[in-house]
């Protein structure tokens, strides 16, 4: 039989946790706070986007305290996924053995980094997972629930992914992950890079593991989430499954047997 045990992974020493911010003034000390509770081995690199709110200047006042925390400011809003690529690059330069994704509004609760870092041990990419036996939503109405759910089955359905929460925000990164995607070709700036980065760790062949979470909506502040980016999202998945479909239709063509005459 085929052996089947996993791969052998280096051991994570190093973490950075990314966290993007744009007009999070009134959230960012606090999550800051739970990240250095929680993971007190971890580095912080805060990644602002010019927040008209003075999220900046709060950045820097909290790494002027603490040697572990870091601000990379950039000049404008350009989307979450660009935030987390520019905060991915500058840990893949510095060395770091893990990278988290997590949101400054408070929804990603940092209680769950110990548990979501060990489950790295035996995986490339954890998902704190909101759709998977233990995990649940707290506070939203049930449209935009049911918006959530759905449109992650559809995800499942038409990428042919077993990901539950392919859409999750809250995830750690293995560094050689991160590099056997090839960030390089990453595109996606809004809603549909977690999806993105998910196809593509799958694609690779990279063990993804699902940890159940408890995701809290904001309290403070305005969600950056509307119809708009979710529909051009969508839009975009549904070209990459419909290429996906393609190509296995492809594959078993090339596999049928070819009949020739006598």
């Amino acid at each position: 039989m085929p052996d089947t045990a996993a791969p052998d992974r280096d051991p994570i020493t190093r973490v950075l946790v990314c966290i993007p911010t744009f007009n999070e003034r009134e959230n960012l000390p606090t999550i800051v706070a739970g990240v250095r509770e929680h993971a007190p081995a971890a580095d912080i690199l805060i990644l602002d986007d010019n927040s008209p709110d003075g999220t900046g200047a709060i950045a820097d006042e909290l790494a002027a305290t603490d040697p572990a925390i870091h601000v990379l400011h950039r000049p404008g809003k350009q989307g979450l996924g660009m935030a987390y690529l520019a905060g991915f690059d500058w840990g893949l330069q510095r060395n770091y053995d893990a990278l988290v994704e997590i949101d400054a509004d408070g929804s990603h609760q940092p209680k769950y980094l110990p548990q979501m870092l060990a489950a790295l041990d035996d995986a490339d990419l954890v998902i704190g997972s909101r759709y998977v036996p233990g995990g649940s939503v707290v506070n939203w109405p049930a449209s935009r629930k049911a918006l959530s759910m759905g449109g992650n089955l559809y995800i499942r359905l038409i990428l042919g992914m077993g990901v539950g929460d392919a859409t999750a925000g809250y995830r750690a990164y293995r560094a050689s992950a991160l590099r056997t995607i090839g960030l390089e070709h990453v595109e996606s700036a809004g809603y549909c890079f977690q999806v993105d980065l998910t196809v593509r760790a799958t694609r690779a062949g990279l063990r993804i593991v699902e940890v159940p979470i408890e995701f809290v909506e904001r309290e403070i502040g305005d969600s950056k989430m509307n119809n708009a980016i979710v529909a051009e999202s969508m839009k975009r998945i549904t070209g990459w499954g419909l290429a996906h479909r393609a190509g296995q239709l492809k594959k078993l063509t090339d596999r049928e047997p070819q009949w020739h005459a006598l």
